[in-house]
């Protein structure tokens, strides 16, 4: 794996998905994208695509600068990199540029590069990985990764943590126990309920070494919502969701949705302390089926 490699790798995954949000094609998506990264994309996509299925002349291009490369010392396939660079992406929040982390992955040496998960992080700056000369470390997803957590077993534990609360592995945040107390807020409102289950996703997690002995771990999980209105009344499905729609529409008072969920994670070794850090997370709905 060279630089230059990289670099073409990204260029691909680029004009793809510059094609791709400007004609609004969701074929296009699998041919840069794969795993978790797909799932989500894909359907962002469909989404968009039943608001304007002419497609959106009018889209401004992704780009990247500054951009750098992370290769792991890896024997075997799968193999995979990280590349990351600065895009011309705000921060809806702050208004900064965003820098984006796709990690790429490929099951032979004749298949192209694929991106399969992407992160955004705080201030821009991952946490440290740890490298040996120019290679960074990779993780296994085993037990012998030596973290709190095998990244293997991140996004069992991770979907039952948020289905019950139990556990005491995440810290505090967003993305963990405020979620939590979110969506206990919305299940029981006037006329309806919200019926929720978190369940591991089968896509293959990546984790790298940190220089505190953790690691820094990309993995997904799935996220089911069922919507029951009073008898009577007829859920209201917005435009942005026509395009992932699972059979015909029909007026109904009940509605099941399938998210898919990608998240980066900052997992303390076994023998430390501290818990495990959820330090982003995107997700789309990939499914809207009438019940």
């Amino acid at each position: 794996m060279t630089k230059a490699e990289g670099a073409k790798a990204l260029r691909h995954f680029t004009d793809g998905f510059n094609k791709t949000y400007r004609t609004l094609d969701p074929k296009l998506n699998a041919s840069y994208e794969a795993g978790a990264l797909l799932a989500i994309d894909q359907a962002k996509v469909k989404s968009a695509h039943g608001m304007r299925p002419r497609g959106n002349p009018g889209y401004t291009p992704l780009t990247f600068k500054d951009t750098h490369f992370t290769v792991p010392e890896q024997a075997g396939w799968p193999k995979s990199f990280v590349a990351d660079g600065l895009t011309n992406r705000k921060d809806p929040r702050t208004g900064a540029l965003l820098r984006w982390f796709l990690v790429f992955s490929r099951d032979g040496i004749d298949e192209q590069w694929r991106a399969v998960h992407l992160a955004t992080f705080k201030n821009n700056t991952a946490p440290q990985l740890k490298r040996d000369g120019k290679f960074a470390e990779a993780v296994p997803v085993s037990a012998a990764s030596g973290l709190k957590v095998a990244p293997g077993k991140l996004s069992k534990t991770y979907a039952d943590y948020l289905t019950t609360g139990r556990g005491g592995a995440f810290a505090p945040g967003a993305d963990t126990d405020a979620w939590r107390r979110d969506r206990a807020k919305q299940a029981n409102g006037v006329g309806s309920r919200i019926q929720v289950q978190d369940q591991p996703s089968d896509y293959p997690a990546f984790a790298l070494r940190t220089e505190d002995g953790g690691a820094l771990v990309f993995f997904s999980t799935y996220y089911h919502q069922q919507q029951t209105l009073s008898t009577g009344l007829t859920i209201h499905l917005p435009d942005r969701l026509r395009g992932v729609m699972q059979g015909p529409a029909k007026k109904t008072n009940r509605m099941a949705f399938t998210s898919v969920s990608g998240q980066a994670a900052k997992v303390p070794a076994e023998d430390a302390g501290g818990r495990i850090e959820i330090l982003n997370r995107l997700d789309a709905i990939t499914s809207a089926k009438p019940l």
